[in-house]
């Protein structure tokens, strides 16, 4: 039989042609040819087709097929010399080695992509599969880049990283990889924190100087703007497990938290919880606010602040961990934190009392004021109860607590004024009721409270607030909820203020966002509206290290990652607007793969990058990286691209080693194989 192959070959070799190629112009030519005609011997060597040079006019003769090639190679080669390209050996051989594969891409195309001018270089992909990774980082919000060492996975990455930051599309750079060697126990390892780990994100570093001005990554990095860490720093921003989280049914320890509950985010409204991470005993800090707000975090809890006395006043809101805002206080800056951005959204609740007139009612259980207006008459048993000191309209108002009250209702300590016993005021159904309800609920409860015992004031500033001496610790603590879980804050009055309502008053100086009016009586409103309010602001005021505690992170489904902890405190740990590298993931565990992929926040791109064949996990761990292809295969805007030994741009040497050993392996799988058969034929017999 004879070879078609071979004939194929002998009927081509006699299709002889000619073909001339005319270069534009003498300065074109020696960059064509390199120096001592060093790039012209390149592709004579590729050839067998005879290539001679005259002039500005190169003649190819040989087979019709092959003097073709030469021809379009000739062709990218120039326009690769038109579009500002320095021409190489490597660059010719890579060339070549695209049109020989046949496909859509031409090299002109792939090598004059620029992914990043920096430091008076470019940075271009080499190869067509690199062309093909930096397009699917472009084109997918997670890309795995999987392939040999020297195909520039984490390079290109990084390139594109800085790209992205540099063209705003995102705030911050994060470059991670696991420590295995020191199986990121790095306690043993001398030095500070940063000299132990520093081994392990050394490639990380090189590359990152390679494409920003060195003097600036330490302030970069100070910023927050980029963050260099190993994988296992990436899982530890938590909250001890009795810290409080709010829900749509009131607050929760964030211990007990599961997948698919609500909590409220920072519109007000529920959103799911989409990832529970247990993070085992933590160093605890406690974060407290200007407006004695407070809560606890760990170290490497994020936070999303507006930053005062870093030259970026008025810029957008960051993201900062709790020890980057530690020294960001000692150097004297102003951390400002974000407010519900709409008034908490509770499910309505039956609510057995006009809310307005409860709000009067408990205000020591009289209201304080001659002018409070009547209050919606509800049908039903009531008591009168006087609304003015001297003669004037007195209306009937319901008992609040009458309806659901065990027991007879209790006598007034005074007719007159209809006081109140405060622990009969206090009944837990009415009292969970009224605070767990509709913002307008709230509202109103808030407003019968201000109406009967606050005051509008002008602060120093000549801005409105609102001041409300609350009789007891419970009622001040009370307003505090009302009033944040409306979008404002509450802060303690000064002294003299104390002073002048009696030493038991607890104080309150309120600001509360635009179109949330807290007064309905006429004179105290007309009197706040004409002292234009303060925007409500509550910054940090002090963190402080208070031991350790079991912590557990959670992610969330909010737009921007952020739920209602402790004080109404708005808080986040997902990693939103950010690159995100994950260098050498193929020493992650498929838990530690799970973890990092589900930080993913809103507005970030992931890219992970690896090479299974270089598996360093300790006692034969299976690898994230391999299982994460079976996991995740086809899903939309996921991407898997494979590097090969062809798309090394290192020493020529180092794709000869990476062919050897896949061939040493196939050899050795092959072997492993063969003795098996022959072990189960052999077995076979013997039965």
């Amino acid at each position: 039989m004879v070879d078609s192959t071979r004939l194929e070959r002998a009927d081509r070799a006699e299709q002889r042609s000619q073909i001339k190629i005319v270069v534009p112009d003498d300065h074109s030519m020696v960059s064509l040819l390199g120096s001592r005609d060093e790039l012209l011997h390149v592709i004579e060597r590729a050839f067998r087709s005879d290539i001679h040079v005259r002039g500005n006019e190169i003649t190819v003769t040989g087979a019709a097929w092959e003097t073709e090639l030469v021809s379009r190679l000739f062709s990218e080669l120039i326009e690769l010399l038109q579009g500002g390209t320095t021409l190489t050996p490597d660059a010719v051989e890579r060339s070549l080695a695209m049109l020989r594969s046949q496909t859509e891409e031409r090299p002109a195309e792939v090598l004059t992509l620029d992914v990043l001018s920096s430091r008076g270089r470019t940075i271009r992909p080499k190869t067509l599969n690199q062309k093909r990774y930096v397009d699917a980082i472009d084109k997918h919000t997670i890309v795995f880049g999987i392939g040999p060492a020297g195909t520039g996975k984490t390079y290109l990455a990084m390139a594109k990283a800085v790209r992205a930051l540099q063209d705003k599309q995102v705030n911050r750079i994060i470059l991670t990889r696991p420590a295995v060697e020191a199986g990121e126990r790095l306690g043993f390892l001398p030095g500070t924190l940063y000299e132990k780990i520093d081994p392990y994100l050394r490639p990380l570093y090189d590359a990152l100087h390679d494409m920003v001005d060195p003097d600036s990554i330490p302030r970069l990095m100070a910023a927050g703007t980029i963050e260099v860490a190993p994988l296992a720093y990436m899982r530890g921003r938590a909250q001890p497990v009795h810290a409080a989280v709010m829900t749509p049914s009131g607050w929760r320890p964030i211990g007990e938290l599961q997948v698919g509950d609500l909590v409220i985010g920072s519109d007000g409204e529920p959103t799911p919880v989409l990832g529970v991470y247990p993070q085992g005993e933590k160093e605890i800090f406690r974060l407290t606010a200007d407006d004695g707000a407070s809560t606890l975090c760990t170290a490497d809890h994020l936070w999303t602040v507006a930053v005062r006395g870093d030259g970026r006043a008025g810029g957008p809101p960051r993201v900062l961990e709790t020890r980057e805002i530690i020294e960001g206080l000692r150097a004297g800056r102003a951390y400002e934190l974000p407010l519900l951005s709409r008034p908490l959204a509770f499910p309505a609740r039956d609510l057995p009392a006009d809310p307005y007139a409860l709000g009067l009612l408990l205000a020591e259980g009289r209201p304080a004021d001659a002018a409070v207006p009547a209050a919606r008459p509800r049908a039903g048993a009531g008591r009168a109860v006087g609304l003015a000191g001297a003669p004037g309209p007195v209306a009937t108002l319901e008992q609040p607590v009458a309806a659901i009250a065990h027991g007879p209702e209790p006598s007034v300590a005074d007719p007159a004024v209809g006081a109140v016993p405060e622990a009969y005021l206090y009944n837990a159904a009415l009292y969970n009721t009224a605070l767990y309800n509709t913002a307008e609920v709230r509202l109103a409860v808030l407003q019968g409270l201000l109406d009967a015992g606050g005051d509008p004031v002008v602060r120093q500033d000549g801005t409105g607030a609102v001041r409300y001496p609350a009789p007891s610790e419970r009622l001040r603590d009370d307003v505090l909820f009302l009033v944040r879980s409306l979008g404002g804050v509450a802060f303690p009055a000064r002294t003299g203020a104390a002073a002048r309502h009696g030493h038991d008053a607890h104080i309150l100086d309120i600001r509360l966002p635009e179109g949330v009016e807290p007064f309905r009586l006429e004179r105290k409103r007309d009197a706040y509206r004409a002292a234009a309010g303060a925007r409500p602001t509550r910054f940090i005021d002090a963190i402080e290290p208070v031991g350790s505690a079991e912590a557990v992170c959670i992610q969330v489904a909010a737009a921007d990652s952020l739920y209602v902890t402790e004080d109404f405190l708005l808080t986040h740990n997902t990693l939103n607007d950010s690159f995100i590298i994950l260098d050498e993931a193929q020493n992650t565990t498929p838990e530690q793969m799970k973890m990092f992929l589900t930080r993913l926040g809103f507005g970030s791109k992931v890219v992970v990058t690896g090479d299974v064949t270089q598996v360093d996990l300790p006692g034969g761990q299976q690898s994230g990286l391999r299982v994460v292809q079976e996991i995740l295969d086809g899903i939309d805007d996921i991407h898997f691209c494979r590097l090969t030994s062809h798309d090394v741009v290192r020493h020529k040497l180092v794709t000869e080693i990476v062919d050897a050993y896949n061939r040493y392996d196939e050899s050795r799988l092959s072997g492993i194989d063969k003795g098996a058969a022959e072990r189960g034929t052999s077995r076979k017999r013997r039965r």
